[in-house]
């Protein structure tokens, strides 16, 4: 027995699959939670993803051409997707509705050109505000297309959340940039049509599919604007649109995961928390700190959030 015993002061060895024993389990802990609840959590880990990638994409488009920065982010992820694919085989990304992948990718287009042309003008929080009349067209969308039950939870979440952020933004909108806060707004029901063929696309195709087609789509449309005004990159730039090809397909990822599990209506309501997010980043990265409108509007849009996930998690709206 003392042969098999570790020598002291030897190292220990770490468990053989600990780390993906824990994982699974995780996994297997997350499947158990109801639907909604899912969509929520997916939700809200796409939304704090994409607020990194919106803080480091504001400050390359302030560098360089929008357009081109519109390009190059889509472009590196699809890049960044390139290994699945060949490890998978290009049979199992083969779409069964070509054409809803290359409308999706047209939508999605038109609202980044949108967003971008204002992203360099207005501050990251008023831009992740306004973006939040996104929920709105999509919920809407969803109950005209997909005959989702608008319960009146979702409906009051949503609202709430939505007071929040007129608490936040509502002083700064009359502003030198109010223009590009319209623009930045128009860009919203882009967007919602795209998040809609999103979810009409997850009926039959699989996360990875539709992933990759939009990073293919968006960035065969985004070439042509994108080579107007072309500037040569430095190795720090070609470094950040990697980095931020990594965390826009993690993004997505997380975003289509959300349609799969939950109603699309369900997951707008969490979608507040970004405002969060992005406050959180501008104080820690760029030292902004929060005004008091912020920090109270922050707390009603968390209010929100917390109080539809618990509802969803009982199962009340089941039973109105």
């Amino acid at each position: 027995m003392t042969a098999a015993l570790t020598p002291p002061g030897a190292p220990r060895r770490p468990r053989r699959g600990a780390l993906q024993r824990r994982i699974a389990l995780t996994g297997h802990r997350l499947r158990r939670l109801d639907p909604t609840v899912q969509g929520l959590l997916w939700s809200a880990a796409s939304g704090a993803v994409f607020s990194v990638l919106n803080a480091l994409m504001r400050g390359l488009a302030m560098q360089l051409d929008p357009f081109q920065a519109q390009f190059l982010r889509y472009l590196f992820g699809l890049l960044v997707l390139v290994p699945l694919v060949w490890r998978s085989g290009l049979a199992a990304y083969r779409p069964r509705n070509i054409g809803g992948q290359f409308l999706r990718g047209g939508f999605h287009t038109l609202g980044l050109l949108l967003w971008f042309a204002a992203l360099p003008k207005i501050p990251l929080a008023d831009m992740t505000a306004i973006g939040f009349t996104g929920p709105i067209f999509i919920m809407i969308g969803a109950y005209i297309f997909f005959k989702e039950p608008m319960r009146w939870e979702r409906w009051l979440a949503s609202g709430i959340g939505f007071v929040g952020v007129l608490i936040v933004v509502g002083p700064k909108l009359g502003g030198s940039g109010g223009f590009y806060n319209l623009v930045m707004l128009a860009s919203a029901p882009m967007f919602a049509a795209s998040f809609l063929l999103t979810k009409g696309l997850t009926r039959y195709e699989s996360t990875g599919v539709i992933l990759v087609w939009q990073a293919l789509t968006v960035t065969l449309f985004s070439l042509p604007l994108a080579l107007l005004n072309w500037q040569a990159l430095t190795p720090l730039q070609w470094a950040g649109f990697l980095l931020c090809g990594m965390l826009g397909s993690a993004g997505h990822y997380c975003l289509t995961r959300s349609f799969h599990v939950a109603d699309i209506s369900a997951t707008q309501s969490v979608k507040f928390l970004d405002l969060v997010w992005a406050t959180l980043i501008g104080w820690a990265v760029f030292a902004d700190r929060p005004s008091s409108s912020t920090l109270i509007g922050g707390a009603v849009i968390c209010a929100a959030t917390l109080w539809i996930a618990a509802r969803e998690s009982r199962g009340h709206s089941k039973l109105d």
